[in-house]
C-alpha cells in the first residue's frame, strides 16, 4: 500500500502562531511548534496513521486536549480522529486511546487544500515526566475524502523534547508534525473543554500553490 501526502510546490508568506487568549487556567504541556502548511501532510486515515513524540516536563500532567494542522479539500470537514498516547511508535503501553471530536479553526485555501487548525478536548491520562509518543489515524472526514497531518519539522518549536520525533506506519521515520498537547499540571484546574478549543485561535495564514502527490 503506498502512503499519500500532499506537497505545496509554491509559497508566498510567513506564518504567526498559536498565541492568543488563553485563559489562565489552560496550559499548553508540549508544543511542536506552528503550522507551516508550505512543506506537506501525512495522510491519516484509509490505513494510514503518524507517530510524534511528545515530552512531559512540568510535572505530573493531566492531558485534556490536543491541537494540530490538518490539510483537507475544500468544503470538506474534519469530524474525528483516532488519538493514542503510547510508550512507543505506534505501539507499546497504551495510556489513551479514543475517538476524538474536533473543531477547525484559522482555516486558510491553499490553492487546492484548506489548511486548518483542528482542536479536540477529551478525559485524558496523567502522565508523569517522560517521553510519549501521540499517533493520529482513523480520521473521519464529511465526504469520506483523505485528511492530512501537516509537516512542520519541528521548526519553531519551544517545550522540552522537541522537535519531535515522527513516523509514518508505511514509509519509517519521517520530519515532524505541527501539534500541542493540551491540559492541567498537578495543583492547577481542569479547564473547561470548550475553554480548551480557544488554544485553536492566533494563527494568521496566506495561501500558497499546492497539489496532492501519491508515493
Amino acid at each position: 500500500m503506498k502512503a499519500h501526502f500532499a506537497v505545496p510546490i509554491l509559497l508566498a508568506a510567513t506564518w504567526l502562531a498559536l498565541a492568543v487568549a488563553q485563559p489562565a487556567a489552560a496550559q499548553i504541556l508540549y508544543e511542536n511548534g506552528p503550522i507551516s502548511g508550505l512543506q506537506m501532510a501525512w495522510t491519516i486515515n484509509f490505513g494510514f496513521a503518524v507517530s510524534d513524540t511528545f515530552t512531559i516536563s512540568g510535572g505530573n500532567s493531566t492531558v485534556g486536549g490536543v491541537s494540530f494542522g490538518a490539510w483537507l479539500f475544500p468544503g470538506d470537514v474534519l469530524e474525528s480522529v483516532e488519538v493514542s498516547f503510547t510508550s512507543q511508535e505506534f505501539g507499546g503501553q497504551t495510556y489513551f486511546d479514543q475517538a476524538v471530536n474536533v473543531m477547525a479553526s484559522n482555516c486558510f485555501l491553499s490553492r487546492g487544500y484548506n489548511v486548518c487548525q483542528e482542536t479536540g478536548a477529551f478525559n485524558g491520562p496523567n502522565l508523569a515526566n517522560g517521553t510519549y509518543w501521540m499517533n493520529l489515524q482513523n480520521a473521519i472526514v464529511t465526504n469520506g475524502d483523505p485528511a492530512y497531518w501537516d509537516e512542520n519539522s519541528g521548526t519553531g518549536c519551544h517545550s522540552q523534547g522537541c522537535p519531535s520525533q515522527s513516523s509514518e506506519n508505511i514509509v519509517g521515520s519521517i520530519p515532524a508534525e505541527s501539534f500541542s498537547i493540551l491540559g492541567t499540571t498537578s495543583g492547577s484546574s481542569v479547564p473547561e473543554p470548550g475553554s480548551l478549543l480557544l488554544f485553536a485561535s492566533g494563527v494568521v495564514a496566506i495561501a500558497g500553490i499546492v497539489r496532492r502527490k501519491i508515493f
